[in-house]
């Protein structure tokens, strides 16, 4: 069962060890409230002492698990490179955070609210000053259930063992704590992110598998005549907080880019992607090899719902397996090296993060929708195709007729002095985050996707009207105004903790 909706709040005046790291509401909605100072037993102030401990956790699946990310599962062969849940933890003497990212292509709720449980039972760290998320790398086992939208009433023997090697790599994390300092940046690199979403020339038909037709095309192919703009911007901010003992050695960097992932690997062969190259190139750039504790390297997915690593203008020949991933990683990772020569460092922050429930309608076919869907599963497999994913989306449909009415998904803010961190449990548009970037209230902010939670697409309202397949029923889940929503929801949240 998911827990209470509630909210959390890190304040510098009160008295709060790091295990209870903020304000809740009480189950009627009223919040709890300090005390004046005169009416309070007098306390010893704590020392404002900033630490932070890393860790990682192997969470490769056993070889013969099915690959996801492409339209047709296979069974793993090859590891190429371990997947690993790289954890973060920070503490100012009054608030802890966690922060794990998960080498795989989304974590249910359940998983991750599984796993927060453990750390909770075992420290007493609250679950609302964790978060959760998954990189999104498409060469990876799913830990995913058939229907996100419900959860899964026994987690399997993966799912169960990414839950222990989680909650193992927070705990080991805690255990890693020491005085520290904390500093944060930004880099650009904007020669590796692309819109997918591309409006193609008069003419160009655009065909979808619910019998109609799209205004857009997502990757309409490399050096494709008929393509005329993309639909939609880039980000190409490098946002980065780092981090590193009193005495200068570095304990860890955590990057967020709003790049989808980038690819190219070879069929059957496990990967963490550019995500993971990342983690080793900025490693090795920083100098951080061979340290006790080891140096974690962390790579976010930002807003990149609609964002790739193809230029379909650009003819080039493709590049051999990994070679693509190892120059996004390099070029990134090059840009927040330099960019980590400038920034400050600062002995002491103010922690503090907020968690909310938004309840969310489900999208359901229409009446004529329903009726195609069906009409389509009862054609012989050797009958003409309208679009090659008609079969597989009539399925969708069906299942999408059949699931909850509403979802409730997390919503979290957390801050790390002028930082600001929002994070979604979807496949987050690029725009949303430019949105939130404009108008949050803090110095600094980034986005992480599919945290807390892996429910799919979330296009805006925009989008939705052009069509395309990020935003077909069954890929996008939820209604065509929850961007919208989630953003104002999160940039309140912003403002209360600011």
């Amino acid at each position: 069962m998911h827990q209470r909706p509630h909210r959390i709040w890190a304040r510098a005046r009160l008295l709060c060890p790091p295990a209870f790291c903020c304000f809740a509401l009480l189950t009627n909605g009223s919040k709890l409230r300090a005390e004046p100072d005169s009416q309070r037993p007098q306390q010893v102030q704590p020392s404002r002492v900033f630490r932070a401990g890393a860790a990682t956790s192997n969470i490769t699946p056993p070889l013969g698990q099915p690959i996801v990310g492409g339209w047709n599962p296979v069974k793993a062969t090859h590891i190429h490179d371990e997947l690993r849940a790289r954890c973060l933890v920070l503490d100012d003497g009054r608030a802890r955070l966690a922060i794990v990212v998960c080498d795989i292509l989304g974590i249910p709720r359940e998983v991750q609210d599984a796993a927060k449980q453990i750390v909770r039972d075992a420290t007493g760290m609250p679950t609302e000053c964790m978060m959760m998320s998954a990189t999104h790398t498409h060469s990876a086992t799913s830990a995913r259930g058939p229907n996100p939208l419900v959860p899964d009433g026994t987690l399997t023997d993966y799912q169960q063992f990414i839950v222990t090697r989680i909650a193992d790599g927070v705990r080991r994390a805690i255990n890693n704590l020491e005085p520290a300092r904390v500093g944060w940046g930004a880099a650009h690199e904007p020669t590796q992110v692309f819109n997918r979403r591309w409006r193609m020339k008069p003419g160009t038909r655009i065909p979808n598998p619910f019998g109609g037709e799209d205004q857009v095309r997502m990757n309409p192919g490399r050096g494709n005549p008929n393509v005329l703009e993309p639909a939609g911007p880039t980000d190409p901010e490098v946002a980065f907080l780092s981090v590193q003992s009193i005495d200068g050695r570095l304990i860890a960097l955590l990057a967020n880019y709003s790049l989808h992932y980038v690819g190219g690997g070879l069929r059957g062969a496990v990967s963490a992607d550019y995500y993971g190259m990342f983690a080793d190139r900025i490693q090795e750039l920083l100098g951080a090899d061979r340290l006790d504790p080891p140096f974690v390297g962390i790579m976010t997915n930002g807003t990149s719902g609609d964002i790739n690593n193809i230029n379909v203008l650009d003819k080039s020949p493709r590049l051999p397996p990994y070679e693509k991933m190892r120059q996004v990683a390099d070029l990134v990772a090059q840009a927040v090296f330099e960019a980590h020569q400038k920034i400050q460092f600062h002995d002491w922050v103010q922690l503090g993060a907020e968690q909310e429930e938004l309840a969310l309608s489900v999208r359901k076919p229409t009446t004529q929708q329903l009726a195609y869907a069906r009409q389509i599963l009862e054609k012989p497999e050797d009958a003409k195709r309208y679009h090659d994913r008609e079969k597989s989306y009539a399925r969708r449909a069906l299942r999408m007729h059949e699931s909850p009415d509403e979802v409730s998904v997390v919503l979290q803010t957390l801050r790390i002095g002028d930082l600001g961190i929002a994070a979604i449990p979807f496949e987050v548009f690029v725009e949303s985050g430019l949105d939130i970037k404009q108008k949050s209230p803090f110095e600094r902010t980034f986005t992480i996707s599919l945290a807390n939670g892996s429910y799919g697409y979330l296009p805006t309202p925009r989008h939705h009207a052009l069509g395309g397949y990020e935003t077909w029923l069954g890929t996008s889940r939820v209604e065509v105004e929850a961007a919208p929503k989630i953003v104002r929801r999160l940039l309140t949240m912003l403002d209360r903790i600011r």
